[in-house]
């Protein structure tokens, strides 16, 4: 009896710590059920660092050759223009002039048919990263005028560009601000339930977006990222 009473209280012993591993299991898992879905929020302004401008310039004739004899002319002006204030020619490329035969137009009235047959469109390009200096001088082509150059600033193409290149530079910080940032928002839900923050289940980290600051200051962009973390409680 005593041989059987022994095997009988290691059984029993056995059952019991099963009984007990199969709880705590189960309360682990059921704790690891608790979630807290956050979001975290980082926002930066910075200026441009690369802009792309648009020199439109227009003018009209009824010779082609004597028109792109003034485009060349009105082209290595502007270039000199520009160059003398410190812009480098790589920064600066010629289009391909749009030409408009006025008298091909069949709806053509005779007042347009008397006056010069060609409206000829030139565009030269900058593409620059030297953001300051380009803003400069798109607040002076106006001196353009004393050589008999107008510029055409009212185009829809010809609107000015600019850009932030460097995202890439400030993403590990902005990530990091963001993930803090969501830390902090469950930190403060766990406090309020009672609970105590756990490590990251899942991240996520958003896209970033790139914007004007304000239509009035283009070349400051506001660069903002939303990333969504989930915690254990």
């Amino acid at each position: 009896m005593k041989h059987y009473f022994f095997e009988s209280a290691i059984v029993a012993v056995g059952l019991a710590l099963l009984g007990l591993f199969v709880y705590m299991g189960i309360a682990s898992f059921a704790a690891r059920d608790r979630v807290v879905s956050v979001r975290g929020l980082a926002e930066r302004e910075v200026q441009a660092d690369h802009v792309i401008w648009p020199i439109v310039y227009k003018t009209t004739g009824s010779d082609l050759q004597q028109i792109y004899a003034s485009l060349n002319r009105t082209s290595a002006e502007i270039r000199s223009f520009l160059e003398k204030e410190g812009l480098p020619a790589s920064d600066i490329s010629d289009g391909v002039p749009q030409i408009v035969d006025l008298w091909a137009d069949r709806y053509a009235s005779s007042e347009a048919v008397a006056r010069d047959r060609y409206n000829v469109t030139l565009t030269l390009t900058v593409s620059s990263a030297k953001v300051d200096l380009v803003r400069s001088l798109i607040s002076r082509m106006g001196e353009l005028l004393k050589q008999g150059i107008a510029i055409s600033a009212s185009d829809y193409g010809s609107q000015v560009e600019f850009e932030f290149t460097s995202l890439n530079k400030i993403k590990p910080q902005m990530i990091e601000e963001a993930t803090k940032n969501a830390r902090e928002a469950a930190e403060k839900f766990a406090a309020d339930s009672g609970s105590k923050l756990g490590e990251i289940k899942s991240a996520e980290q958003g896209y970033f977006s790139i914007e004007n600051r304000d239509q009035y200051t283009p070349h400051i962009k506001k660069v903002r990222v939303v990333t969504s973390v989930d915690f254990y409680l």
